[in-house]
């Protein structure tokens, strides 16, 4: 590998999800320890060392990341709620969900109806570059019930280089949840397609994906006795199965076609310089070498590379590229279509029909980023201590949404352009040993944004605690944003608006402590939000004075709404018993408008050990738990989730959900068998993630990953 690119990785986030559970996943867990060991080590043949990466979106920096490798929670890696069972969803595999802890909730795409699926869509920036001395394949496949109700999750990652600097590969990803409510099906494919090439001075990374995804659209269940008093229904005295159970909609589908295309590359200018390095045998290459002084390094930063501890060792001369000034480009290109079908249009459901029914209710998004950035790197003399990175992004969005001319009933399909130029800076410290840092600072000079602006920073810091390795973890931003542009102008079948919008103020700031070898990381944090934009429910009562007609509307909250949280992760080791638990304790002060859960819990007890000394085991249950609250109810013709209607609301939660399971790791594969929700039926059965949404009832699972290396 060669030794330097621009932008390098910058230090441990404090946001949770820096270590990845699977190849080009979107879903993303961080393990109590810093770096959880990566098991491809156990493999001595050479020809099985890879080595892995994300891009920044921004700034094309590389973020070395650990081989997804890992055993420990793969039973839960297909989880909609998540590794940790934090997220909100509509029941069946892979339906939009939204997460519970605010601090996790990710931001709103300039294309919101995407904001839901981040389950499946895989982020350019968690999307896995691999490096492999020889072709590397990992096959995985998840599997709950049978061909009418069941779910399947099929994923083929693909990894090969020509040569040490250039490489390609794809990820093939294929769900298809039947689901056990009538009109839930959920069917997606994705296929990406990577290269790279890494030299001292010029190197490039391309990433192009497709995804389609199509969700039929049940509205919820029409009674949520059904589940919580079945006695009590029309069916109480009849066997009926979940897919008896009546629904709101019977023929709706959301459909969304996704196109992408990332490319960044860069050029350095710098110099060369001599250096003693120890390699592990007469045929290593510098790049594979250990450090031989603290003043040089022989692998890139953050790399591990994979070699035979037994090897011989030697000493060589080596010349190193040192970068000192780096010139960037990046281009990402999105395009985003999604339609909303609806060939029954059920009575007394929606409030307003703005087009006819043979309408097409469509909106489309064209969204094409360039940036230029000139960088001074960091590292390249004693006095370089940070890099300093100046750069500016021009946007072009286009948005097609559908509308009728003033003096006739007929339906067009309208264009709206928009473009903002930004400029910003980076200062950044990633290679120090007890302080590292991230500032950055943005701001809108033209265009739709104007005004906006980012000021945010991160920052870590090693230090002793009680004669213990800790580390203290700060993050803080300051932004003013301007609405999305769904938000400010949408028009469909059943919703339609033109809004003029303030722009956002939101402030935050986060801290951190973690004590490795205790198991313990405890965190704490407050934001403050002005204008808080949010979909509201504006629903009114029919003719009968009894039902309600949907009709959702955008709000702002000019009052501010303060969120508050704390955090704490704790894992517990006794012999081969185990114990990780994670408890999260948030408050808004405007429940009608932010509602969250007061309390979230996550906890898993286990027992680990080695069958005939060769299958790693894990054999535990998992429990998920929050307090009850007026969650956000979801909307089926626009995809998305909104406010509760306040003459109608109805709490969810106070309800734990728990999971059986063995997990296994034999060698290059990983297989799990998994029972999902054995408490089905027991406490008070309030078992919804979302209004009139109930989750799957109990249900087997089972789970494999190979890597195969030829």
């Amino acid at each position: 590998m060669p030794t330097t690119l621009c932008a390098q990785g910058i230090n441990d986030n404090i946001e949770r999800g820096q270590n990845s559970t699977g190849f080009g996943s979107g879903e993303v867990y961080s393990p109590f320890k810093k770096n959880p060991k990566d098991t491809t080590q156990q493999m001595l043949n050479v020809p099985q060392e890879i080595h892995q990466w994300h891009i920044g979106e921004l700034l094309g920096e590389v973020v070395p990341v650990n081989a997804d490798t890992l055993q420990h929670l793969f039973q839960n890696w297909h989880n909609t709620d998540g590794m940790n069972g934090e997220y909100n969803y509509l029941g069946n595999m892979g339906s939009p969900r939204e997460s519970r802890i605010f601090f996790h909730r990710k931001a709103l795409p300039e294309f919101n109806f995407l904001k839901p699926y981040d389950y499946f869509i895989t982020p350019t920036d968690k999307f896995f570059f691999t490096d492999t001395k020889s072709p590397y394949t990992n096959l995985s496949y998840h599997s709950s019930g049978n061909k009418i109700d069941g779910d399947d999750r099929f994923r083929a990652y693909f990894a090969t280089n020509a040569g040490k600097q250039f490489g390609v590969g794809f990820l093939f990803d294929y769900l298809y949840g039947r689901g056990r409510y009538d009109r839930q099906s959920t069917a997606y494919t994705n296929f990406s397609l990577y290269s790279y090439y890494r030299s001292d001075k010029y190197n490039f990374h391309l990433l192009a994906s497709r995804y389609h995804m199509k969700l039929a659209e049940n509205g919820g269940i029409t009674d949520d006795e059904y589940i919580t008093n079945p006695e009590k229904t029309e069916s109480g005295s009849k066997n009926f199965g979940t897919n008896d159970i009546p629904v709101n909609l019977n023929k709706a589908w959301n459909r969304n076609e996704v196109y992408s295309a990332f490319f960044t590359h860069n050029y350095n200018i710098g110099f060369y310089r001599d250096r003693l390095v120890e390699v592990t045998d007469s045929t290593a290459q510098p790049e594979e070498a250990t450090e031989l002084s603290e003043e040089t390094a022989a692998i890139p930063e953050g790399e591990t590379a994979v070699n035979d501890s037994l090897a011989a060792t030697e000493i060589q001369e080596v010349k190193e590229f040192v970068p000192v000034t780096c010139f960037t480009h990046t281009l990402d290109i999105k395009s985003d279509d999604r339609s909303f079908i609806n060939y029954s249009q059920p009575k007394n459901f929606y409030a307003d029909t703005f087009l006819r029914d043979d309408s097409i209710d469509k909106t489309k998004n064209l969204n094409i980023r360039n940036t230029l950035a000139i960088s001074l790197l960091e590292g390249f003399n004693k006095w370089a201590v940070a890099g300093l990175t100046a750069y500016a992004t021009y946007d072009y969005r286009r948005y097609t949404l559908p509308d009728t001319l003033p003096t006739s009933p007929t339906e067009v399909l309208e264009k709206q352009n928009e473009y903002s130029l930004n400029v910003g800076g980076v200062l950044q410290r990633s290679k120090g040993k007890l302080l590292n840092y991230k500032l950055r600072g943005e701001a809108s000079v033209a265009g739709e944004d104007l005004g906006a602006f980012l000021l945010e920073g991160d920052a870590r810091m090693n230090f002793k605690l009680w004669k213990e390795d800790a580390a203290f973890e700060a993050k803080a931003f300051i932004k003013n944003s301007n609405p999305s542009f769904y938000y400010r102008h949408y028009h469909s079948q059943h919703y339609w608006w033109d809004n003029d919008l303030d722009k956002e103020f939101r402030s935050r700031a986060e801290a951190a402590v973690s004590i490795e070898r205790w198991g313990t990381k405890l965190s704490a944090g407050v934001e403050t939000v002005k204008n808080y934009t949010y979909l509201a429910n504006n629903s009114t009562l029919n003719a009968s004075g009894k039902d309600y007609l949907n009709r959702i509307d955008v709000a702002q909250e000019s009052e501010n709404i303060q969120v508050a949280s704390a955090t704490l992760q704790q894992s517990l080791k006794a012999g081969v018993f185990h114990l990780d638990a994670e408890l999260t304790y948030q408050k808004s002060s405007n429940q009608e408008v932010l509602p969250l859960p007061d309390l979230n819990v996550y906890a898993n007890m286990y027992v680990k050990f080695k069958i005939a000394n060769v299958l790693n085991t894990e054999l535990g249950a998992d429990v998920r738990y929050f307090t009850s609250y007026y969650a956000p109810d979801y909307s089926p013709a626009l995809g998305q989730f909104y406010q509760q209607n306040p003459g109608d609301k109805v709490e969810i939660g106070n309800y734990p959900i728990a999971n059986i399971y063995a997990n296994f790791l034999l060698k290059q594969t990983r297989f799990y068998v998994m029972y999902h929700h054995i408490n089905e039926g027991t406490g008070n059965r309030q078992y919804f993630l979302a209004p009139h949404y109930p989750i799957s009832p109990k249900a087997l699972w089972i789970g494999l990953s190979w890597n195969f290396y030829n």
